[in-house]
């Protein structure tokens, strides 16, 4: 197939599949007119880094997963080297998932403390202003001479 078309089946652009090649992580095959042309092994290659990348990982993470299936292998993630970038990347995830989980708790705090200091307002105080606008100028009148 074309590059056209495996863009399509792939679900990406022409554009990426050229950066992929450029980065060797897809090999094209050239017809004598110069066309590239590809293949369903191809596709599951393009098919293995779009998943990766959906699930967060950068492009040259993939690489591994991408090497395994050129070596014949019936899956990307069953080498070595494709099961240590999963090692690695869980650790990241859990590393972001403690942070993530520490900011939740301090917004938590940070809305009781509000809630409790909105509840303790003494009735008939002036309502507060909240703008999202720029505020309005004074009002002037003009003079005429």
């Amino acid at each position: 197939m074309r590059i056209g078309e495996l863009a399509a089946r792939a679900g990406t652009t022409t554009r990426t599949l050229r950066y992929y090649e450029s980065r060797g992580l897809l090999a094209a095959r050239r017809t004598d007119n110069g066309y590239r042309t590809y293949d369903e092994n191809d596709l599951r290659l393009l098919q293995q880094i779009r998943t990766l990348q959906d699930f967060g990982f950068e492009l040259e993470e993939t690489r591994p997963f991408v090497e395994c299936l050129r070596a014949g292998h019936p899956a990307g993630d069953t080498c070595p080297a494709s099961l240590a970038v999963y090692r690695r990347k869980l650790t990241e995830l859990d590393a972001l998932i403690g942070e993530l989980s520490a900011v939740r708790t301090q917004v938590g705090e940070e809305l009781a403390r509000a809630e409790v200091l909105a509840a303790a307002q003494l009735p008939g105080g002036p309502e507060p202003r909240c703008e999202l606008g720029p505020p309005t100028p004074p009002h002037t009148e003009e003079t005429t001479q």
